[in-house]
């Protein structure tokens, strides 16, 4: 057993700060969640980064707001700068359910208390902050900063919002993933070189006051997209602005943004270069001691922190591009993986905590089979502006091959205290159906499919081919319904044969952008008949920076801008609800009426036939565990779940 010391924490009171002989700070953080030193969490990353630069780095989780706002003070003023994130989710998100409800618990908070992180965290700690210490810089990075840098929509205000620069008064946002241009900070700071200086850092952005010259750096191109005040007038100009914002982020040799907002100009400067191997095992080989804050010990558990205590974050960044996902707006498309080194490193590390008792719950990232996949010819990549690889087709320069991570499973369960490893991240299933991932070869694709099925996976496995209908699927930048029927067939056949008595749980979203009621009820029909009967389901949340939110906003796609319908009302969204749930009593003359008005007696027969078959040839029941997603009746598992309840995105 090894007994921690409460400075092996990064300190977050003053006690703490003379535990370690230091008189002055050089950064203090501030963060929306509660502090655990972990490198799945964001703060505690920032803060171990800067301290390996050698900076004394202090941490104020969860500061209250509420009262004196002694907590934005009691560290006094740090020497360099502070920073300001609102944890590891957007705090709207984080606050309030897709029905606009506050949600009863806070994954981020011990015990899963609610109100210890305000709506708009980072702007209001921002504003505290300058009003406290106005001339001390402040830099705001994180999902909620990165995902709000530029014009952008607030479904739970409905309205569009201007960059956080502006709402919250912030000197600096740092956006994506943020170890290389803090490094970049840093090294300039330590030079002597003013923080109101650093205008030209990659990955950062800044608002010029009026009159302000802009830097120049001659290695850029610059592009001016439509200004705050002309989006507010015009949804077809702000839909049109973030083609150019998605590409440019997602460019290895991206050009600088530039947005007027009101008398000053944004500036975004292009992103850094995809984190080398070298540097993601630096960040994640950091000293963490992996474990909440000792003050956090009588106030209960973290469930975000016992959701992947015992897992593995093996990747960064996602290829896929899905239209309502932020991943690659945050973390990029292009993949950073660790070395397998620094893989077994930290699984060595977790089995030697006291209470781990032989079960990893997840070795996974984002999606949990892009594992060391990129361009075969790096040129090519260079070049390339697409938002996704693998839709419509997979890109023929993508190497999707599986083998490493197959690889790096079976070194896993070579530990001699490793009993099992699941994955518990989502699989991407298209890319293991040869029909879809023409480039790969079909024997390394069934060897990845049948070493997850007999070895990582209790009872389920779970995918997610989000809907059944081809011009949906489009949008969403998801491959056809088809291959999910495909995938099946292999899942069945290894299933059978290796008599493994597994489910099969995929995961669906209703009321998307271009669905129809009718499109709900294809996709009601076609689920029924493959054995699934829906329980649940996950609608459609609209978050900053994806297509389907300046979809859902604006009404218009904003590389075609041609017009898109998308349920916006309650009625609308209820509607689409009814055909997930034929089998309700209450729903049934609903459905009659509505399938028979648009003519679709066709689904209606499948749905409801009318011999009341429907009703005795019910599937069973089976509980999914997963929160925010889809739920089925099958048959029940018998074996013990020793997975982990975990949020889709």
């Amino acid at each position: 057993m090894r007994i921690r010391r409460l400075s092996d924490w990064l300190p977050t009171t003053n006690k703490e700060v003379k535990l370690r002989g230091w008189d002055e700070l050089d950064v203090i953080l501030f963060s929306g969640d509660a502090y655990v030193d972990h490198p799945a969490f964001g703060p505690a990353v920032i803060g171990r980064i800067l301290e390996s630069y050698g900076l004394r780095v202090a941490i104020v989780p969860q500061p209250s707001v509420h009262d004196n706002l002694q907590d934005f003070t009691k560290l006094g003023t740090p020497r360099l700068f502070f920073g300001v994130t609102a944890g590891c989710m957007d705090s709207m998100v984080s606050n309030y359910t897709a029905s606009k409800r506050r949600r009863d618990k806070d994954a981020y908070t011990p015990n899963g208390d609610k109100g210890f992180r305000p709506d708009y965290a980072t702007t209001v700690y921002t504003k505290i902050l300058k009003e406290k210490f106005p001339e001390v810089p402040v830099l705001i990075g994180g999902i909620e900063a990165s995902l709000r840098r530029v014009t952008h929509y607030d479904y739970w205000s409905n309205k569009l919002m201007p960059s956080i620069l502006e709402t919250s008064g912030a000197d600096m946002l740092v956006y994506g993933m943020g170890e290389q241009p803090l490094r970049e900070v840093v090294e300039l700071l330590q030079k002597g070189i003013p923080f109101s200086s650093l205008k030209t850092i990659k990955q950062t952005a800044v608002l010029l006051e009026e009159g302000e010259k802009v830097p120049k750096n001659k290695n850029w191109q610059d592009v001016e997209i439509s200004s705050h005040e002309v989006c507010l007038k015009n949804k077809k100009a702000y839909a049109s602005n973030f083609k150019v914002i998605e590409q440019e982020s997602n460019k290895l040799y991206a050009r600088r943004i530039f947005q007027d907002v009101g008398s000053k100009k944004l500036m975004i400067n292009p992103p850094y270069p995809t984190m080398t191997e070298k540097e993601i095992d630096g960040s994640f080989d950091l000293p963490y001691t992996r474990m909440p804050h000792p003050k956090y010990n009588k106030r209960g558990a973290i469930p975000a922190y016992e959701m992947i205590k015992f897992s593995v974050n093996i990747h960064r960044g996602c290829f896929g591009g899905c239209s309502f996902c932020t991943i690659s707006a945050h973390q990029g498309k292009f993949i950073a993986s660790r070395s397998q080194e620094s893989v077994l490193k930290e699984v060595d590390e977790l089995t030697k905590m006291d209470d781990f008792k032989g079960y990893l719950s997840d070795i996974g990232g984002p999606s949990a089979n892009m594992y060391q996949m990129k361009g075969k010819v790096q040129a090519i990549c260079d070049k390339c502006v697409a938002p996704s690889c693998i839709s419509p087709v997979i890109c023929s320069n993508l190497d999707t091959s599986h083998k490493p991570l197959t690889e790096l499973y079976q070194a896993v369960d070579k530990h001699p205290k490793i009993k099992k490893s699941f994955i518990g991240s989502g699989i991407r299933h298209d890319m293991l159906v040869p029909e879809f991932n023409k480039n790969a070869d079909p024997k390394e694709l069934d060897a990845y499919t049948e070493e997850v099925m007999t070895k990582h996976v209790s009872g389920r496995l779970k995918v997610a081919p989000e809907h059944t209908s081809d011009p949906v699927l489009k949008l969403m930048r998801k491959p056809s319904f088809t291959y999910f029927h495909k995938f099946k067939e292999r899942f069945d056949k290894i299933n059978k044969r290796r008599k493994l008595n597994l489910q099969l749980i995929p995961y669906f979203i209703s009321s998307h952008p271009a669905c129809e009621p009718e499109d709900m009820a294809n996709l009601a029909a076609e689920t029924k008949d493959m054995g699934f009967q829906l329980e649940q389901v996950q609608d459609f949340t609209p978050t900053p920076m994806t297509v389907a939110t300046v979809i859902y906003y604006s009404g218009y796609h904003p590389y075609t801008l041609k017009e898109v319908k998308t349920p916006k009302t309650k009625k609308e969204k209820l509607d689409q609800h009814k055909f997930f749930f034929w089998y309700k009593k209450e729903n049934r003359q609903w459905i009659k009426d509505k399938l028979t008005k648009v003519g679709r007696t066709d689904l209606l027969q499948k749905l409801l036939p009318p011999d009341n078959s429907w009703r005795k040839n019910k599937p069973g029941k089976a509980k999914n565990t997963f929160n925010d997603a889809v739920t089925f009746k099958d048959k029940p598992s018998r074996r013990k779940n020793k997975g982990f309840k975990k949020k889709r995105r």
